[in-house]
């Protein structure tokens, strides 16, 4: 590999500021160099296109958080498959980001494609009843333990209901969330510590939409003092929270006895507790509710519940299944919106909950996300390096750290985003994805064990790398 100190004209200042600890800086720099000249002489098409969509989607992409990802240019997809993706240059990639969970049963599952293809048949919208909602509500309810549900087009939208009914039910207007989780683009949780612990907007969120400071708490995860003291004065609605934290480049789980803790101190101050498995269904067929045996008064869900259709959830207890009743009995009350609950979309859960979200899916996954964090494992080991790998199921992610951090803030201000840059690019440009945002990976259960193996050898292979001990 050449190094940033081969090259002409190198200087220190070319170097990446953020190099977590155990890489060298200058191969961090060379590698990122090299990966992303590949990547963009490959991609001719996929460049071609990027330049049409500046003229017509803001940063030249559908979503803009895709003009964050690492590559130079868009991973530009023209089709996927299984748990693979095929782009518009002719390249092919085993794909471990599976969308951030809303691929998690892979892009084509057979039991999902055949149910979505014979509703087609049979009608998209309707807006009426059908024998597939009660199927799923009940299948919800056996399942997660609360009584009532509502769909929605997003998790987004889930939360955002689940806050107002909160709201509603308890009388008061403020919210807690825990720092650097992610709820959707909810206006209400963009808010997270500052350095000095007052509650501010999100870097690069325009606080006249919403003065986080006065509608929003936030304390860390696992804090259970300063979990207290902000419920205590009684003024909070609802506490939303990952049951574990997902976000920030890390699995964070609970430490021992919070949520038993986070349970009773909401119980006692007349508290919502509102959990949310969007990102967290990959711990089991019942999420971390049935997994951890949580007991919430309302659960939001999406992304993967309709097999790849647009479609949220929330459940409910009766207590709030009351208010709900209440406040929508003479409108809407700003609840629903014409395409939720869709049959298409509900067709799409059904087969998920019946067909895919199985025991031996679960188990599937879970074998192969043991596989893949052990791959991860052994290369830190190797190296020695003082990071840290976790996984949740079939979800894994590793983390610039020594130990498991007990919060997201200990992840910010980001420190190796330049080294995850540089990984996602050195995998992709030999045809592994993860997530591009976080590094992780994600098991579906069409992932092939021969590209679980693959992207452990790369994953050694770049470590060698960047450290300067192994080669490639």
């Amino acid at each position: 590999m050449t190094t940033r100190a081969h090259r002409p004209g190198a200087t220190m200042g070319d170097q990446p500021t953020d190099v977590p600890p155990g890489l060298d800086p200058e191969r961090l720099a060379g590698m990122l160099d090299e990966e992303r000249a590949r990547w963009i002489e490959a991609r001719p098409k996929s460049a071609a296109l990027r330049e049409r969509a500046r003229r017509s989607q803001v940063h030249g992409t559908p979503q803009h958080w895709i003009n964050q990802f690492p590559p130079p240019v868009p991973l530009t997809v023209e089709r996927a498959a299984g748990a693979r993706l095929y782009d518009v240059d002719g390249h092919e990639y085993a794909d471990f980001g599976l969308a951030g969970t809303a691929a998690l049963w892979g892009h084509d599952h057979p039991a999902v494609v055949a149910a979505l293809r014979d509703q087609l048949g049979r009608g998209s919208v309707t807006l009426w009843s059908h024998e597939d909602h009660v199927w799923v509500t009940e299948e919800l309810h056996h399942r997660f333990g609360l009584p009532f549900w509502q769909f929605t087009v997003s998790a987004s939208d889930a939360n955002r209901f689940a806050l107002l009914l909160a709201k509603v039910t308890t009388g008061r207007r403020r919210i807690l969330m825990f720092n650097r989780a992610y709820h959707g683009s909810l206006e209400l949780t963009a808010a997270v510590l500052s350095p000095d612990g007052e509650v501010i907007p999100q870097p690069g969120v325009e606080p006249n939409g919403v003065d986080v400071r006065e509608t929003t708490k936030v304390v860390e995860f696992n804090d259970l003092d300063a979990l207290e003291r902000a419920l205590a004065p009684g003024d909070v609605a609802a506490v939303l929270a990952e049951p574990v934290m997902t976000n920030g480049g890390a699995v964070i789980r609970p430490e021992p006895g919070f949520h038993a803790a986070l349970r009773d101190l909401t119980r006692r101050t007349g508290t919502l507790l509102i959990i949310d498995e969007t990102q967290t269904i990959p711990a089991g067929p019942g999420g971390c509710t049935r997994e951890f045996g949580l007991e919430p008064d309302l659960i939001t869900m999406g992304k993967c519940i309709a097999g790849g259709v647009p479609a949220g959830l929330y459940g409910m207890s009766d207590t709030v299944a009351a208010a709900a009743a209440r406040y929508t009995e003479h409108g809407d009350g700003g609840l629903g919106s014409t395409m939720a609950s869709g049959p298409l979309a509900v067709r799409g859960m059904r087969a998920v909950l019946g067909e895919v979200m199985t025991d031996d899916t679960y188990a599937r996954m879970n074998r192969l996300g043991e596989r893949y964090e052990r791959d991860i494992a052994a290369v830190i080991a190797r190296h020695d390096l003082p990071w840290h790998v976790g996984r949740l199921g079939g979800r894994v992610s590793y983390a610039f750290t020594p130990d498991p951090p007990r919060d997201a803030g200990r992840l910010y201000p980001s420190v190796g985003s330049a080294a995850r840059k540089a990984l996602w690019l050195y995998m992709a440009n030999r045809g592994i994805v993860v997530n591009p945002m976080s590094g992780g990976g994600l098991m579906s259960p069409l992932t092939a064990e021969t590209d679980v193996e693959r992207h452990g050898a790369l994953f050694a292979a770049a470590i060698g790398a960047l450290t300067g001990r192994n080669g490639r």
